[in-house]
């Protein structure tokens, strides 16, 4: 899910040196993306708040199985620390218009659709597990950080896998639109691996082709590996194998060219950052019992605990 370039596994001081570049670069962005925002002229409604303000209602895209970002509860009503996110940013948006009473219409997206959705207005705001990355900044907009991820293999407890090297002559599943998908053709292509490369329109129907038997391994984002192995029956006998392919930071994608919009984006992430809220939905999706009934009991990283540091969150 790559602007900055497919990683290479090396050495555990080279990945925790670029981990310590992503950070740098990505809290650098971060300052001089809210001090663009500050100088922002905001005045009269625009862009985002001014269509919100006219039909009273917000648009956010939701994932069907990326947990626990985004996915659907036993209800089918969309869930997760990203639609917590939304949901803080909506909040703001209503204060924003004097207590407005707004309506959250939820639209579904698939990895392949949901940055066309956002450029076209289809909807306001993409609540999932998107990298944002230089490449995608063309077409839109990004929130700051909330959590770091990387492209990893999930394959069956029996497999003979280990790492991306065990590949050639296998057959391995990606998501279509993901950057974890350019991640590994990049790879494929300067290791010279003779393997083969299939699509799935989304992490589930991917998941089916691995426990299917008609791949050997699915390559994603590490968390949701992991989320499928915390609850999805068919990747109980699954393990996630190798080194990092690719390092990812998640924003939530909204419209380009949007001050007044992106401001106050920026103004919820500090303001939650502040309150350790953003701290506390970390906790309540990555360490507590899910709504859903499963634990993932995944700590925080330091490179992320860093960057909500310079987000506002207290000391």
């Amino acid at each position: 899910m790559r602007g900055r370039g497919t990683v290479m596994p090396g050495t555990r001081s080279g990945r925790h040196q670029i981990l310590g570049l992503l950070v740098a670069g990505v809290v650098a962005g971060a300052i001089l993306h809210a001090q663009a925002q500050d100088s922002a002229a905001v005045g009269v409604l625009s862009g985002t708040l001014k269509k919100v303000k006219e039909t009273g209602a917000i648009t956010l895209g939701y994932r069907e199985s990326s947990l626990p970002f985004s996915y659907l509860n036993r209800r089918r009503q969309p869930i997760g620390y990203s639609i917590d996110l939304c949901r803080e940013i909506v909040e703001d948006v209503s204060t924003e218009l004097d207590g407005m009473d707004i309506k959250i219409a939820f639209a579904p997206v698939t990895p392949a659709n949901r940055l066309q959705k956002v450029a076209s207005g289809e909807i306001d705001l993409e609540c999932g597990s998107t990298t944002a990355n230089t490449e995608r900044r063309k077409e839109v907009a990004f929130s700051p950080i909330f959590f770091i991820a990387g492209t990893k293999l999930m394959v069956p407890q029996s497999s003979s896998i280990r790492s991306y090297r065990d590949l050639a002559g296998r057959t391995v599943v990606v998501t279509a639109g993901t950057t974890n998908e350019a991640a590994l053709r990049t790879l494929a292509q300067k290791q010279r691996l003779a393997l083969s490369i299939v699509s799935a329109a989304d992490h589930g129907q991917s998941l089916d082709l691995l426990a299917a038997g008609k791949a050997d391994a699915f390559a994603t984002d590490d968390v949701l590996l992991y989320g499928f192995i915390a609850t999805d029956a068919r990747a109980k006998s699954m393990m996630v194998v190798g080194d990092y392919l690719s390092y990812d930071p998640y924003g939530l994608a909204y419209r380009r060219d949007d001050p007044a919009f992106a401001g106050l984006i920026e103004r919820t992430f500090s303001r939650i950052a502040g309150e350790r809220r953003l701290a506390e939905l970390y906790s309540k999706w990555f360490l507590r019992r899910l709504p859903t009934g499963e634990t993932l009991n995944l700590p925080m990283s330091p490179q992320l605990a860093e960057i909500f540091r310079m987000l506002g969150e207290p000391e």
